[in-house]
């Protein structure tokens, strides 16, 4: 997305700032807080308002979202290759041909993802892609999900990233921020967007403000490998499923301790410290939270506010922005998401891949005193095709100790293929497949460790 700079009647230290751009940063940033960053309770659970939104709209579209999404998958193969055959002129510049006009290999991708939809939602084709484990959980379980968070994501992002407040917030939290994770105070309002939303929310911010010129290569990279963790209603989702809800309190307590040192140490080790500090190039950097005035924090971050602000896009200039990213995100992103998580998923459940990785896992888990190692020992690796397997595979461990373990680490390892690997691959930060490997074996490595350790000092 772009914006005018608003040049004139921006104020200075000591002039007075104008009530219209205080509004305008007041109003639009307090709507996108309360629906990204405010958690409400809903009977049993924890969500957000545009989760409710999105929650309202799958049980309206209910059953129907399965078939909406084959539909949304073929579209995404019929336009792209008209496109690139064609070559209509609605398709020749801007973001529809980035969209459209792809190489080789994501045409592939999206091909095998709709061709996985189609064949699940019509059960034909080898069992192994249309089980209701692999291609079934992406299709009736992750995509109707991703359809609804997405499209309220896509529309209502603007409220929280266009109008001041990422400035403000950026401004106010710059130096812990730089000092602790040598990251733009701004990523805290991704931090936060994860935890309470959605970690795919985490994501889709942190790739909008790299492209906006607001992270460099290294910030975006770290961003979004160590601050996307999923949300607190997943998170009660798995302590659920694994029968540990009444230690919710010490489980999400011990995730945000083991994640918070990750996201201290495994930027600074590579492959993500090698990561260059260059922007985006079509845009460059556009980020400034140097105070460079005389004034205090509170004014400067106030300033630095209203200036965006005033000049954030017009309402006709927002809905085609929102209505291109829903385009972008449903076309382009989905296939990809629903042919690698298939993929990710297959292997692991039809084949015997993850068990020979989570061999030398065994001795480790022994090491650290975790009951039943041998069973436990896959779950520890699995997570990297999905996020739920590995609670999936808990649910036959006797121990408590070790479904405890095994759910931390699930949310804190955070490079999952059916989601969030897909996401970064498509989006253009400059992270490849064996970086993301990389990552998630360091973010294991750290915080099995650490978990291990609090489970045994501290609740069991």
């Amino acid at each position: 997305m772009s914006y005018s700079n608003v040049k004139s009647e921006q104020p200075t230290s000591s002039a007075p700032i104008p009530r219209a751009h205080l509004l305008k940063f007041i109003i639009p940033s307090l709507i996108g807080v309360l629906l990204f960053l405010v958690p409400f309770q809903v009977g049993d659970t924890i969500n957000i308002g545009m989760g409710l939104m999105a929650d309202s709209l799958q049980a309206l579209l209910g059953s129907a979202l399965p078939a909406i999404a084959v539909v949304v998958l073929c579209l995404s193969v019929v336009a792209t290759i008209y496109a690139k055959l064609a070559n209509p002129s609605w398709a020749k510049k801007g973001m529809l041909h980035e969209m459209f006009h792809v190489g080789p290999v994501w045409l592939a991708m999206r091909v095998l993802g709709a061709l996985f939809a189609v064949m699940t939602y019509f059960q034909f084709g080898p069992e192994f892609v249309t089980a209701s484990f692999t291609g079934g959980v992406m299709l009736n379980d992750l995509a109707p999900v991703l359809l609804t968070f997405f499209f309220f994501a896509a529309l209502l992002l603007p409220f929280l990233v266009e109008f001041g407040f990422m400035e403000f917030i950026g401004s106010m939290v710059r130096k812990p921020f730089r000092v602790i994770f040598n990251l733009p105070g701004r990523s805290a309002i991704d931090a936060t967007a994860s935890w309470m939303g959605s970690g795919t929310v985490g994501v889709l911010i942190t790739t909008q403000q790299y492209e906006q010129g607001f992270y460099n290569r290294r910030e975006a990279s770290v961003i979004a490998t160590n601050f996307s963790v999923v949300s607190i209603a997943f998170a009660l989702l798995v302590t659920s499923f694994v029968d540990i809800n009444h230690l919710f309190v010490q489980f999400y307590f011990t995730v945000v301790v083991s994640g918070l040192i990750a996201a201290v140490i495994v930027p600074r080790l590579p492959p993500l410290s090698r990561k260059s500090n260059d922007y985006y190039e079509p845009v460059g950097c556009q980020l400034n939270e140097e105070r460079t005035e005389k004034v205090g924090l509170f004014r400067y971050s106030l300033i630095q506010a209203t200036n965006r602000a005033a000049g954030a896009p017009g309402p006709r200039e927002l809905a085609r922005l929102a209505l291109l990213n829903v385009m972008d995100i449903f076309l382009g992103l989905l296939p990809l998401v629903f042919a690698i998580g298939t993929v990710a998923l297959i292997l692991a459940e039809f084949t015997p891949l993850f068990t020979w990785l989570s061999y030398p896992m065994v001795p480790v888990l022994e090491l650290l005193r975790i009951p039943e190692a041998e069973a436990a020992a896959p779950a520890t690796l699995v997570g990297f095709a999905d996020m739920f397997l590995p609670a999936v595979l808990a649910t036959n461990i006797e121990s408590e100790l070790t479904r405890f373990v095994i759910a931390c680490l699930s949310l804190t390892q955070l490079i999952y293929m059916s989601e969030i690997g897909a996401l970064l691959l498509k989006s253009k930060i400059p992270i490849k497949l064996w970086e993301l490997v990389a990552i998630f074996v360091l973010r294991t490595a750290i915080t099995l460790p650490i978990i291990a350790f609090m489970a045994h000092t501290f609740f069991f």
